[in-house]
């Protein structure tokens, strides 16, 4: 989670925002930016400085065995997100996007709080391969949505994947099944910046503490990936098989410890580790785990780690 998109766009247009990065993402992006953005508007002036398609290569992206593009991800209001399918997902499923629970557009989940199947109708700009605006999809409800352990929101919308790629021609990103491995060459694709962060998954957190939230076994990226405001959702693909493997959700910006916009790692020994400048991702591998045939949540199936809600949270019915 990072400050509002009004700072990121501030520092943007000082910047250039339309400026394509070589190198590292540094053109658009001075030190102490940040990717996460809480869930607000945004400013109508942020969306027309995002309506050039930028691509910022990090020197650690080598080979990519897998185009990957913008084609599938989504532009929320305040956010970035993804139109996703999950391993089991059919043809005639209802789809779903994947973004962060800090991006919902009632607020951000408190410590603890988990949502479920809450009516929603979002609405969001589905992306061609260019970046171009070919759609705008809708939301039923809020299938699931958390702060707790992980930081996701998942949305079921008003069609399928047939429907979708019939219509418009775009396919769902695939959720990657496995847990990602360090070192893997990655991309972090932004549909609300429009801008593409390449960079390395440089390991993983045992414990991510920001504010009152936590968050386990967190993704870190090299520094090339030097995301900002409204980045907040974007998904992250592996770049040699184009699968989504996590969601971009933070990155410490001041260098302060554990305080909102700071996130600090903890390991198992209760070591605290500040990394100035250095953003997050949850994973995803779990979120398949949880998702019965038709694309239904159920966080009762054999294997589903996602938090559950309490018994005031979990709908009637």
């Amino acid at each position: 989670m990072r400050r509002p998109l009004v700072g990121a766009l501030t520092t943007l247009l000082l910047a250039g925002a339309g400026v394509a990065g070589a190198g590292t993402a540094t053109a658009a992006t001075p030190q102490g930016d940040s990717p996460a953005a809480p869930a607000k508007a945004a400013p109508a002036s942020a969306q027309a400085a995002s309506a050039q398609a930028v691509s910022a290569t990090g020197p650690a992206a080598a080979t990519k065995p897998k185009a990957v593009d913008f084609a599938g991800t989504v532009a929320l209001s305040n956010c970035s997100g993804s139109l996703i399918r999950l391993p089991g997902s059919g043809d005639n499923d209802p789809a779903l996007v994947l973004s962060n629970g800090h991006c919902l557009e009632t607020g951000m989940p408190g410590a603890g709080e988990v949502i479920t199947d809450q009516p929603s109708s979002r609405t969001f700009s589905l992306l061609n391969s260019t970046a171009g605006k070919v759609a705008t999809l809708r939301a039923t409800k809020v299938s699931y949505a958390t702060m707790t352990d992980t930081d996701i929101s998942l949305y079921e919308l008003n069609t399928t994947y047939a429907r979708i790629k019939q219509q418009y021609g775009i396919n769902a990103l695939s959720l990657s099944a496995d847990h990602p491995t360090a070192g893997t060459a990655i991309k972090v694709v932004s549909g609300y910046w429009k801008r593409i962060y390449s960079c390395n998954a440089d390991g993983f957190v045992h414990e991510l503490r920001e504010g009152d939230w936590t968050w386990k076994d967190s993704l870190r990226y090299t520094p090339s990936c030097n995301t900002i405001g409204g980045t907040s959702g974007s998904p992250v693909v592996d770049a040699n098989t184009g699968k989504v493997v996590a969601v971009n959700n933070t990155g410490n910006e001041s260098g302060e410890r554990c305080t909102m916009n700071n996130p600090c790692e903890v390991d198992e020994n209760g070591q605290v580790t500040v990394r100035k400048g250095i953003n997050y991702a949850q994973q995803t591998y779990g979120i398949a785990k949880c998702f019965a045939a038709g694309n239904k949540l159920d966080l009762d199936l054999p294997g589903c780690e996602l938090p559950r809600p309490t018994e005031e949270e979990a709908p009637l019915g």
